[in-house]
């Protein structure tokens, strides 16, 4: 088996194996978003401050989610470019 086409699988099976990780943690991630909005729609105690600071803290890391998935693939996607041009 040529070196190039090891890469390949070996960079395709990397790339399944981050998919499936990242769409885990999405999906906990997502469900920890929506615990925190029931309790903080159930506790009258926190104000609207601590309700926009908690609501741009879920903002910013939706925006770090998604910035590191595009990074990662954008990784992947120069490394099957270079085992393509071997």
């Amino acid at each position: 088996m040529e070196p190039g086409k090891i890469g390949k699988q070996m960079i395709t099976f990397q790339k399944s194996l981050f998919e499936n990780s990242f769409n885990a943690m999405n999906m906990v991630q997502d469900q920890t978003e929506k615990m925190v909005n029931n309790f903080l729609t159930q506790l009258p105690w926190v104000t609207e401050d601590g309700k926009k600071t908690i609501e741009t803290s879920i903002e910013f890391y939706r925006k770090a989610r998604t910035d590191f998935k595009k990074a990662v693939d954008d990784g992947f996607a120069k490394m099957e470019e270079m085992f393509i041009q071997q």
